[in-house]
C-alpha cells in the first residue's frame, strides 16, 4: 500500500446513480486535500468520462460488459470483463494504488476484482436498500461497506464493518441555510424525473395523467426530464393535451431546479431519492418494475413509511397506469399543507454529511488509522 502518497481509485459508473455518489466523495477528499491522487475507472461511456473530466479527476476506461443470456452474449461478457480485469491489475501495479472504492454495477467489476487479486483494500458504496449483485458478491472481501439504508445489513454476509452513512450527494444538493424559494416562482413547480436515461412509462403516462387533472395541473409549472430517446414524443403528448410543459432530455442544473420545485414524480433509485431528500422535495414514486431484486420498490417503501413520498407500484397496479397516477396526484397537488408535511418528512431522510463521512473513513483506511463509528 502507498502510505506516503495515497492514490484512491473509484471503480464504476455506468449510470449516474452509481457515478455521482463517487464524485461527491471524491470532491470531499479533494477539497480537504486528504489525497493527492484520485482516479475514476469506468465503462468508457461518454457521459461518464465527461462528468469525471468536468469534476477534475483522472479517468481510466476499462473494457466491461453486463451479464446477459445467450451463448454469444455470455462469451462477450467473459471476454470483455477478463480484458478489463487484466487492464485494471496492470494499472494497480504500475500506479501504486492505495484503496479501491467500488461504486456498484457491472462497470465496477474489473477494478474491484483486480483490487482483491492484488490485496488492495476494497471499500464498497451501496446506494439501495437491497444491495446490488456486485456488492453482495464482494462484501466478504471488503474492508468497509458504506450504505445508504439500514436495511442493507440484512442482505450482506461479511465480517467487514457496515456503516450507515446515507447516500453521498454532490455539494449542490446539500441543504442550505437560506429559504428554499429564494427565486420568485409564479406557480408551484412539478418536476418529472425518470433518471438520467429517462423512463419511457413516465414519459408516456404522466402527460396523460396530468390531462385528467387539467383543472389542477394548469396551476403548476411543469418540468419534465425525458432522457434522450423520448423528447419529441413527450413534447407531442403535452401539445396534444394543451399542457404547457418544459420538456428536456437532461437537466444539467438539477440542484438549482429541484430547490425551486414543490413536488416530484420520479423513479426510486437510491441516488435520486437522496437528491430529493436533501432538497426537501416530496414525491410520487414509481419504482422501476424491472429493477434487479425489485430494489427500487424497497427504496420507495422506506420513503413512504417516513411520510415523505407516495407510491404507485407498476408491478401490482390493476387498471390503467395513468389513472393510478392521476388518483394519487389528485390527493396532493391541491393540498399545500400535505405537501409541506411531506417535505418536512423527506428532509429528515437526507444525510448532508454522508460524502464527508465516507471520505473521512476512506482516508483513515488509506493511512491505516482506526475507522470511526457511524450511525
Amino acid at each position: 500500500m502507498n502510505r506516503i502518497s495515497p492514490h484512491i481509485v473509484f471503480a464504476g459508473g455506468g449510470t449516474a446513480g452509481h457515478l455521482f455518489p463517487g464524485l461527491a466523495v471524491a470532491a470531499e477528499l479533494a477539497a480537504l486535500r486528504l489525497v493527492p491522487r484520485i482516479t475514476f475507472a469506468g465503462s468508457g461511456k461518454p457521459f461518464e468520462a465527461a462528468a469525471v473530466k468536468e469534476a477534475g479527476f483522472d479517468y481510466l476506461p476499462l473494457r466491461c460488459a453486463p451479464a446477459a443470456g445467450g451463448p454469444r452474449k455470455l462469451l462477450r461478457f467473459l471476454a470483455e470483463n477478463w480484458s478489463g480485469y487484466r487492464q485494471a491489475k496492470h494499472f494497480i501495479r504500475q500506479n501504486n494504488v492505495s484503496i479501491v472504492v467500488g461504486l456498484g454495477g457491472y462497470a465496477s467489476v474489473p477494478m474491484t476484482r483486480a483490487a482483491v487479486a492484488c490485496s488492495v483494500p476494497l471499500v464498497l458504496l451501496e446506494q439501495n436498500a437491497y444491495p446490488g449483485k456486485v456488492t453482495r458478491w464482494l462484501a466478504p472481501r471488503a474492508e468497509l461497506i458504506c450504505s445508504a439504508f439500514g436495511a442493507t445489513q440484512e442482505y450482506l454476509q461479511t465480517g467487514a464493518p457496515i456503516r450507515i452513512t446515507g447516500n453521498p450527494v454532490r455539494a449542490g444538493f446539500r441543504p442550505r441555510s437560506k429559504k428554499k424559494h429564494a427565486v420568485n416562482v409564479r406557480k408551484p413547480r412539478l418536476i418529472v424525473l425518470g433518471g438520467s436515461s429517462g423512463a419511457h412509462s413516465l414519459n408516456d403516462q404522466v402527460p396523460r395523467a396530468l390531462y385528467k387533472l387539467r383543472e389542477q395541473s394548469t396551476d403548476w409549472e411543469i418540468v419534465h426530464q425525458t432522457g434522450p430517446r423520448d423528447v419529441a414524443a413527450t413534447q407531442e403528448l403535452y401539445r396534444k393535451y394543451l399542457i404547457d410543459a418544459a420538456v428536456v432530455p437532461f437537466i444539467k442544473n438539477l440542484p438549482q431546479v429541484l430547490r425551486a420545485s414543490d413536488f416530484a414524480i420520479s423513479r426510486a433509485g437510491g441516488t435520486t431519492l437522496a437528491e430529493l431528500a436533501n432538497t426537501k422535495v416530496p414525491a410520487l414514486l414509481l419504482p422501476y418494475p424491472h429493477a434487479a431484486n425489485d430494489h427500487q420498490r424497497l427504496n420507495a417503501e422506506a420513503f413512504v413509511r417516513a411520510g415523505g413520498a407516495e407510491m404507485v407500484d407498476e408491478r401490482n397496479n390493476i387498471g390503467r397506469l395513468d389513472d393510478a397516477i392521476a388518483e394519487m396526484l389528485a390527493l396532493t397537488l391541491g393540498d399545500r399543507a400535505k405537501r409541506r408535511a411531506m417535505a418536512k418528512a423527506i428532509g429528515k431522510l437526507g444525510h448532508r454529511d454522508a460524502a464527508w463521512q465516507v471520505a473521512s473513513m476512506i482516508h483513515d483506511l488509506a493511512t491505516r488509522k482506526s475507522l470511526p463509528s457511524a450511525a
